[in-house]
């Protein structure tokens, strides 16, 4: 019986996760098929029924935007997600009818590695843009970096039901503020995440020239494509640093492979270099 994995999302063909997971296992011996489905939050109960009948399935990457629906689909939570609402990953466990699906989120260690591989320790001025399910998992993310609070910026107000949810549910204080009033707040933060998509964040690169802010922060930006982000370019050229999204996608496909190939510690640098190689990015060590 062939091994099976996939990523579902909408839109999907921009994916990096085959060419990480791929990667992984040829490193590990192996032989997991991994490819990635067009899935909207309207096809996602059918396929995943689809799913249950299957055979061979050990795990699916979930992305955007799927990560909050996810829930409906599993049998169970654990650990961070329960607590967030929101899932990017699911773990067949058993076999035939007793086959039960797991959910996790590893975007919140993906967060964290990305960010401390930056040299953050702590973050006392922490500052999220957007506010759904990966903003959640920067909530989370910034609890674990001993953030006091954070600020998250949106567009309106009225939808940041993830991220307040998310800082209740991790005991984090949040100020959820229009993101009008975002520019000055990245300027003088510790470590800013956007987890906002592609060029929605140009406008916030033109208000940092605009006022000539020097950046002195970390800014992780989740969008990946195309690279690097205007806001990525005016952040560093004003003195901060970057961290692009695609190491924070690696640090959390790392979790990933973890959960479906159910190996441990040999999961290690090497296996993250080959993961790096594949999709052009630098290599760090875990």
């Amino acid at each position: 019986m062939s091994l099976r994995a996939a990523v579902l999302g909408h839109p999907i063909g921009h994916s990096k996760s085959p060419a990480l997971h791929r990667a992984a296992y040829a490193q590990l011996g192996i032989e997991i098929g991994y490819t990635a489905i067009d899935v909207t939050e309207a096809t996602l109960p059918a396929f995943m029924e689809e799913v249950r009948s299957g055979e061979g399935w050990r795990g699916l990457s979930v992305t955007m935007p799927l990560k909050s629906a996810m829930m409906a689909e599993v049998d169970e939570v654990r650990g961070v997600g329960g607590i967030l609402g929101v899932i990017n990953t699911v773990v067949f466990e058993g076999t035939g009818e007793s086959t039960r699906r797991i959910g996790y989120n590893t975007d919140v260690v993906g967060i964290v590695n990305a960010v401390r591989n930056a040299g953050v320790t702590a973050a006392p001025a922490a500052v999220i843009l957007g506010g759904g399910g990966t903003a959640a998992a920067a909530v989370a993310a910034f609890k674990d970096l001993d953030a006091p609070a954070v600020q998250v910026f949106v567009r309106d107000i009225s939808r940041a039901a993830e991220a307040r949810a998310a800082a209740a549910g991790v005991g984090l204080a949040i100020s959820v503020r229009p993101m009008t009033e975002a520019v000055r707040a990245m300027a003088s933060a510790d470590v800013v995440i956007s987890t906002l998509p592609p060029r929605a964040a140009d406008a916030l690169a033109d208000g940092l020239e605009d006022i000539g802010a020097q950046t002195r922060g970390v800014l992780l930006d989740v969008a990946y494509v195309p690279w690097p982000s205007r806001i990525a370019a005016v952040w560093q050229a004003n003195g901060g640093s970057v961290v692009p999204g695609l190491e924070m996608l690696i640090y959390q496909a790392v979790e990933q492979v973890r959960y479906f190939t159910g190996r441990g510690t040999d999961i290690n640098a090497e296996v993250i270099d080959v993961m790096c190689d594949a999709v052009g990015a630098p290599r760090r060590a875990n």
